[in-house]
């Protein structure tokens, strides 16, 4: 009898393993097949999403002004910010994430596309909007494949020679203005600039009137900075402004000579330093605890200022904007005291 129990027990022990065994094979087939299902609808969702406009791309083609004649995307900071200075905003550009902490001013409209990375736009994302013309220059006209058929146009603002001049920032824009077809916009933009220019340097004039000279740098870290010279966009917006730009040496094709802070016991105690935001946190408290900062005397016996960001190598905005933030800063020490 023992032995027949034995047999009976161990057979349903082998059938209990197959009934498992059988049960596990079919859910693992029914969870397979809702995954496969998921990924299915997933796919679906996703081809379906690249073929729909995101909502900054319908913004873009229902926002645009109604006398815009020809809808401009461009990678370059520069040509953008010009053009949305001048009324006529590109409907796309790259990087706007970070547009407000190296830009600033103009705004961009909020119906503007971010294409993605300046340097490598979003193609899809491109061939998605109702671009006419790309605008761009030298630096960006390795991903012109990206476009497809839309042409492309560079316009380049940038000194000619050694030292920056207006017509190197009021002929790029001409430029643009032919490429829109509003040249007479264009023109306007200039003088306007120009003038807004002047009256932005009296009023610097009339706050601080012993000071002359500038010195315009900005610091990578609390030891090391790019110091602004002759060929920069600092050139011929002190200039128009009836200051003068103080330089240590002549710079590279970027309009700038990498320094030390040491190397700006140099200057003379007249001249005013401008420090460039952005500026971290942490940077900026290293530089007040640097024993050659406190030694320099920048608050005290010498000149200093921070100014708001600017697009260092923007264009005809550049100027303007850095006008009004000179025109508005704060210097402390020196002949600002």
């Amino acid at each position: 009898m023992f032995s027949v129990l034995t047999n009976v027990k161990s057979s349903r022990s082998i059938i209990k393993p197959l009934i498992i065994k059988r049960l596990s094979s079919a859910g693992t087939k029914a969870i397979s097949l809702s995954i496969s299902i998921v990924s299915l609808l997933t796919l679906t969702l996703a081809l379906t999403a690249c073929q729909q406009p995101t909502a900054g791309q319908r913004n873009a083609q229902i926002d645009k002004p109604d006398d815009v004649k020809i809808n401009i995307a461009s990678p370059d900071w520069g040509n953008a910010a010009t053009l949305t200075a001048m009324g006529y905003p590109p409907i796309a550009t790259g990087d706007v994430r970070v547009w407000d902490r190296w830009v600033g001013t103009p705004e961009l409209p909020t119906s503007t596309v971010d294409v993605g990375i300046r340097y490598q736009p979003n193609a899809e994302l491109i061939a998605q909007l109702p671009v006419d013309m790309v605008v761009d220059n030298f630096f960006y006209e390795h991903a012109r494949n990206l476009y497809g058929d839309v042409p492309a146009e560079a316009v380049m603002f940038a000194a000619k020679g050694k030292s920056a001049t207006w017509a190197d920032y009021a002929e790029p824009t001409r430029q643009l203005g032919k490429l829109i077809e509003e040249p007479k916009l264009a023109e306007d933009y200039i003088a306007k600039s120009q003038s807004d220019i002047s009256i932005a340097g009296a009023r610097l004039q009339q706050r601080y009137p012993k000071v002359k000279k500038f010195a315009v740098v900005q610091f990578s870290d609390a030891n090391n900075m790019r110091m602004y010279v002759a060929n920069s966009l600092f050139q011929p917006a002190l200039t128009q402004m009836k200051k003068e730009l103080m330089v240590l040496g002549e710079g590279n094709s970027w309009g700038f000579v990498p320094i030390r802070m040491g190397d700006l016991a140099q200057l003379d105690e007249d001249v005013c330093l401008l420090i460039i935001d952005p500026l971290s946190p942490i940077t900026k408290a290293e530089i007040k605890d640097s024993l050659i900062w406190q030694r320099l005397g920048y608050g005290n016996n010498r000149c200093v200022g921070e100014l708001p960001p600017v697009w260092i190598y923007g264009g005809m905005s550049s100027l303007v904007s850095l006008a009004n933030n000179l025109s508005e800063v704060e210097l402390k020490g020196g002949d600002a005291s």
